[in-house]
């Protein structure tokens, strides 16, 4: 199919058509009932065709639009010539059928991509557009909310990154190396009302070569494979250099104060230590970096998850690119893929720091919304000195619980545990004294006389701070 392009008119009626309707997030969902839209989201149509088959107005969008489905003319209540003649459309006998994925979004805008491909369907095409999904949301849950002046979506895809910044970028630069995605990604923008985007075609930073920015966003072709097949998920470096390379070039693009915001995979490899492979990243950027591994795969899973994700299970090469996939993971001694978020802020300090870490657990969402807090325990646990710490009063963050976990009957625990039920809701471990001061650390007194009453009450004299460090780190107190 050749890239589709439409007149902004085209698309304010059509827009104008899905508000009408209530083709929208909430009203898709309350039309398909939660059977079907649970089963949609996993990629299920039957349950939304049956939920569909009365072929009312709204019925007819989702058909049509969503699930990809040839409609009757006569079910179309849309302007067919003018969708048709533009390339949205295409005839088949006395019905049309969409040529693109076209679905609302959480902003209440819309992303249009190429279909979504499943199994039975042709081989996916090299240039192929992949729609919003569950990598798409991840990011702009992560991404800051704080506005800026200038941002980039690097590799903006079918352009939804730039749907969550429209509202807090004073001006935005997209950028993709395909030139179907950013044709798609301008038919996103235009259904979705967003106007003035700075659309450029390239590989990396590339297409801004001196320019700077306040923010930098991507979610990127990550995908580690022996092969660049797909350009929407790989980039043909070797192994998971594509995406070391966009951590190691993002600083020279970055303004004073400026966060790079990313998903990526990298490599686990037998005798290395993942977080230290990860923070190398980090630490070659000069930046403050918070690297946070979300999942991993041992390599079967994940050329499962690829193979499928291109629907080539069931088909004649399935097997054939399993075997040679495992094979080149296996010559380069790899035991696993993670996946997470990488986030650098450019402090401008002389000592940046880089923490590194697994989160596993559900967080609170947007992490946009206090990663400006994150970021800052990070660097205050690391730069205030033992003096500095002694002399600060600390507040015990706010949603900070206390477990403690015990025989029946004994007069102390064994294991004392804080938790978090806020923000990334860690759990940790900690000791009597850190216990104590989680009870009594309300920012009125220095830490100074509280670890000296806590020291009387445990008859030890001199207490270190130090403890306290990756509590702090950690965000279970605060300066």
């Amino acid at each position: 199919m050749a890239s589709v392009k439409a007149p902004s008119d085209l698309l304010r009626r059509l827009r104008a058509r899905f508000d009408e309707t209530g083709y929208t997030i909430d009203g898709v969902r309350e039309r398909l009932g939660d059977v079907a839209a649970g089963a949609l989201a996993r990629e299920e149509l039957v349950p939304a065709l049956r939920a569909t088959k009365d072929l009312d107005p709204l019925a007819a969008l989702i058909r049509l639009w969503w699930l990809g489905v040839p409609v009757s003319t006569a079910a179309a209540d849309l302007p067919l010539s003018e969708l048709v003649q533009c390339g949205l459309l295409v005839k088949v006998g006395d019905a049309v059928q969409a040529s693109v994925h076209l679905q609302p979004w959480e902003t209440g805008g819309y992303v249009v991509s190429d279909r979504k491909v499943r199994p039975g369907d042709p081989a996916v095409r090299r240039d192929h557009v992949v729609g919003a999904g569950g990598a798409s949301a991840n990011l702009a849950q992560l991404v800051t909310r704080q506005p800026v002046e200038r941002a980039l979506d690097l590799g903006t895809g079918c352009g939804v990154q730039v749907l969550h910044l429209a509202d807090r970028a004073g001006h935005i630069v997209a950028t993709d190396v395909n030139r179907r995605a950013l044709d798609l990604a301008q038919l996103s923008w235009g259904l979705s009302g967003i106007e003035g985007v700075d659309v450029r075609r390239g590989s990396m930073f590339d297409p801004v070569e001196d320019e700077r920015f306040d923010l930098i966003v991507s979610n990127p072709p990550f995908v580690i494979s022996p092969h660049a097949r797909l350009t929407y998920r790989e980039a043909g470096y070797q192994a998971d250099d594509f995406c070391r390379e966009l951590v190691r070039l993002a600083p020279t693009h970055l303004n004073p104060g400026g966060h790079c915001q990313l998903l990526a995979n990298w490599l686990h490899v037998k005798g290395e230590d993942w977080q230290d492979r990860l923070g190398g990243w980090l630490a070659e950027t000069g930046c403050d970096g918070w690297a946070v591994q979300r999942d991993a795969q041992d390599p079967a899973e994940y050329v499962e998850l690829w193979l499928k994700d291109a629907a080539e299970q069931g088909t004649p090469a399935y097997r054939e690119r399993y075997d040679e996939w495992l094979a080149w993971f296996e010559a380069q001694n790899v035991t696993g893929i993670g996946f997470g978020w990488i986030t650098l802020h450019a402090s401008g300090t002389l000592d940046p720091v880089v923490r590194v870490e697994e989160l596993s657990q559900q967080v609170e969402l947007p992490v946009g919304a206090y990663l400006a807090d994150i970021l800052d325990s990070i660097t205050t646990a690391h730069r205030l000195t033992d003096d500095d710490l002694l002399a600060t009063a600390l507040h015990l963050s706010k949603g900070v619980l206390e477990e403690r976990i015990g025989l029946p009957g004994a007069e102390d625990p064994t294991h004392i545990i804080l938790r978090q039920t806020r923000g990334l809701r860690r759990t940790t471990t900690v000791g009597t004294v850190e216990a104590a001061l989680a009870g009594v650390c309300d920012g009125q007194l220095p830490l100074a006389p509280l670890l000296a009453a806590i020291g009387d009450i445990l008859g030890e004299q001199h207490l270190s701070p130090t403890p306290l460090r990756p509590l702090i780190a950690e965000g279970y107190f605060h300066t």
